[in-house]
């Protein structure tokens, strides 16, 4: 595989290529090491893969923490499995019971407070992984979790500055400023934090491999705050729970397979639009010009359309993911496309007639690609004091439209964004990789497989590389380095763009991991997404 890549220096970049026979990446280097300590200890990559996700609740509490929802790709050494651990809504929730509190105009649940949160499925997801495919005791993988939250950590500079913008937004949110604004002010970049409360929900999780969480003091220590503050969560909600395993969708391009979880996910938006591209000559284009990245644009443009009207959770879909990935209906969206100007794209009909992102990989060949979010910033602002419970905003996600496929309803999962991704070529494994930033989840794993696959560009290149970020319309974002006839270029084809300087979310974050060729001889090539505080570790 690496005799395929340019390892040119391709763009100015903080990073270069990681190697080696055992690897973690992930966006912050104190998460990246836990994982690397199970690592060393004789776990695997799906203990370092929990490790890490622990960890990375106290290091980056802004994308993530205690009350986060999660999803994993894994090739546990001779096949792909896959895990859906995002939480259904509470039992009490339908249009009725959000209209009823938020009058009968509103269209979603709120963005935040106890009626964004739908149950927490991390945990559970951590220990659904740990028992199928782990080999260290599960209370083990926690402890570097445990240590960093009790001894304190200093503030990095992408957390920090996220952290200062949402504590404004979110400092009236019951349990958040307790928890989060020590001292009555968000931390500062070097200050050491410390966050006990988590200490103590880490240990009893770790003690009773989540049973605390789901079914004992967390879970009833959430229901009375939920109580408290107006939600209708209840430990009941909690203990009803348990992430599915799912087999993962699978999509050909460039003599390669691209696996997503399937729906209630977005996965499928990055399926749709690179069978769409499939209908193109990219790698004849160069590849930073406006004319490829207008093909990409355009592409995303289509498979939106059809994930924002058709995606919700499997059950209440009113088309099926055959039906969404056709060939031939594909081949009809890409017809769409006009070289020569952007256009505002509707749903087709396919009917016949802020998260954080980690992989691991270890050299006795498993693979994982795991990603784990609190939605928005902060996700609710609501955090359980006693525990540290940080809790997600997922439920923001459902409409209250009742011919919506994504309408809110008791113990339904809502729409999700988050998505890890997975890369395969003739049944072997070849790529764990995600990139963090809400829709530009699927738009990031769009850019970076043609920069590798259809230009040979490596893994930290296709990461490094200026991005784009179509909104709505014929809206893009485009990232300050992107060069300028490219810019010019893109405008003159009608698209309405502006630079967004933000190092955190809006072009999104990656990690990859690329095998090339036997783990336990050759090894991988890592990469960590310079937008992040995060690093690549091996050895």
């Amino acid at each position: 595989m690496s005799s395929n890549f340019d390892w040119t220096q391709s763009y100015p970049s903080a990073r270069k290529p990681v190697f080696g026979r055992n690897v973690v990446s992930t966006s912050h280097p104190l998460a990246a090491q836990a994982g690397l300590r199970m690592l060393l200890a004789g776990g695997n990559a799906v203990d370092a893969a929990v490790a890490t996700a622990a960890a990375m609740t106290i290091v980056e509490p802004c994308s993530n923490g205690l009350g986060s929802d999660a999803f994993c790709i894994l090739w546990d050494g001779s096949a792909l499995h896959g895990l859906n651990a995002s939480g259904p809504a509470p039992g009490a929730w339908t249009p009725d019971y959000f209209r009823g509190k938020y009058g009968t105009e509103a269209r979603r649940p709120p963005m935040r407070g106890w009626d964004s949160v739908s149950v927490p499925g991390a945990v559970g997801g951590w220990v659904a992984l740990s028992r199928k495919f782990g080999k260290l005791p599960f209370g083990d993988l926690l402890q570097p979790a445990i240590e960093i939250a009790r001894r304190g950590y200093a503030v990095p500079v992408v957390v920090q500055q996220k952290w200062t913008a949402a504590a404004e937004l979110l400092a009236n949110q019951p349990g958040y400023a307790q928890a989060f604004m020590p001292h009555g002010r968000v931390p500062q970049v070097g200050e050491r934090f410390r966050f006990e409360a988590a200490a103590r929900g880490l240990e009893l999780i770790a003690a009773s491999e989540g049973e605390a969480f789901y079914r004992g003091e967390i879970a009833a220590a959430a229901e009375r705050h939920a109580r408290a503050h107006g939600g209708a969560m209840m430990a009941a909600d909690f203990a009803a729970y348990a992430p599915e395993w799912v087999t993962p969708l699978a999509k050909d391009y460039r003599g390669h397979t691209l696996h997503e979880i399937p729906p209630n996910g977005q996965g499928i938006a990055a399926q749709i639009a690179l069978g769409i591209l499939s209908h193109f000559d990219l790698g004849a284009l160069p590849i930073d010009s406006a004319a490829c990245q207008h093909l990409q644009i355009e592409a995303m443009k289509l498979a939106f359309a059809d994930v924002y009207r058709f995606v919700a959770e499997a059950a209440s879909m009113e088309v099926t993911t055959a039906q969404m990935l056709d060939d031939a209906y594909l081949a009809s969206r890409a017809k769409l496309i006009d070289p020569r100007r952007a256009q505002d794209f509707g749903a087709g009909n396919p009917v016949k007639g802020g998260t954080i992102y980690l992989s691991a990989a270890d050299e006795s060949g498993m693979m994982v690609s795991f990603i784990q979010s609190n939605y928005m910033g902060f996700g609710s602002g609501v955090v359980v004091p006693e525990f540290g419970l940080s809790l997600q905003n997922r439920g923001h996600d459902f409409s209250l439209d009742t011919a919506s496929p994504n309408v809110v309803a008791p113990g339904k999962r809502p729409f999700h964004t988050i998505i890890p991704g997975f890369l395969t070529k003739d049944g072997a494994p070849v790529m764990s990789f995600g990139v963090m930033g809400g829709n530009m989840q699927p738009q990031g794993h769009v850019q970076t497989l043609v920069r590798m696959l259809d230009h040979a560009q490596h893994p930290q290149a296709a990461c490094d590389a200026p991005r784009w970020r179509f909104n709505h319309g014929l809206e893009v974002n485009i990232e300050p380095g992107m060069n300028a006839a490219a810019v010019q270029g893109l405008a003159d084809l009608g698209h309405h763009f502006n630079a967004i300087e933000d190092s955190y979310m809006d072009f999104g974050a990656g990690q990859f991991i690329w095998r090339l060729g036997d783990p336990a001889e050759e090894g991988y090539v890592a990469a960590s997404d310079a937008r992040r505080d995060g690093q690549a570790v091996a050895f």
